[in-house]
């Protein structure tokens, strides 16, 4: 068995509705992954199945939501080696946890991203990309800065973002680390 880490992206249902992370464990299991578990309520899935491509499990698991939930959601996996990697390589770990993010992609970036980014970004941001994901180091709150809203699906491609309190508290979930 191998262990995977879902990221989703906007987890929001209908206006005012959000989901509930039973029900996205449920789906997991009627899916037939094993452990199912979550980690805070922004659709963060680590669970238990056979080794397969990832893009055919992420295909799997956008369908699923899809059908149990009617709406379109991208999802995001990693192995659980691969996720406690990019937790080691944060480049910013002196960083506050909630000021520095990483947009996880399913494709990785190329530095033209980071070339189009640095016209929104001026001091203290700093950002970088590390194995084809987008770190950023806001240095203060991200909703306050210029680039957040240019962290999107339609300028960067599909990718999800979540901080680095998130990313270690899902490393250490994963219980190696």
């Amino acid at each position: 068995m191998t262990t995977y880490v879902a990221l989703l992206h906007s987890i929001v249902l209908a206006p005012g509705r959000r989901l509930v992370m039973s029900d996205l464990k449920a789906m997991a299991e009627d899916l037939g992954f094993a452990a199912p578990r979550t980690y805070v309520a922004t659709g963060n899935l680590v669970f238990e199945g056979d080794e397969a491509p990832i893009a055919a499990l992420e295909t799997r698991l956008e369908a699923a939501f899809q059908a149990r939930f009617g709406k379109p959601v991208d999802i995001i996996l990693r192995t659980a080696q691969a996720w406690e990697t990019t937790a080691a390589q944060n480049p910013y770990p002196d960083g506050n946890g909630q000021d520095v993010g990483i947009r996880v992609m399913r494709r990785p970036l190329g530095p033209e991203a980071l070339s189009m980014l640095e016209a929104f970004v001026a001091p203290p941001v700093r950002m970088q990309i590390v194995h084809g994901d987008l770190w950023v180091d806001f240095g203060g709150k991200p909703a306050e800065t210029r680039l957040l809203s240019h962290l999107t699906t339609r300028k960067l491609g599909i990718g999800t973002l979540r901080n680095a309190n998130t990313v270690n508290g899902l490393a250490r979930m994963l219980g190696r680390s």
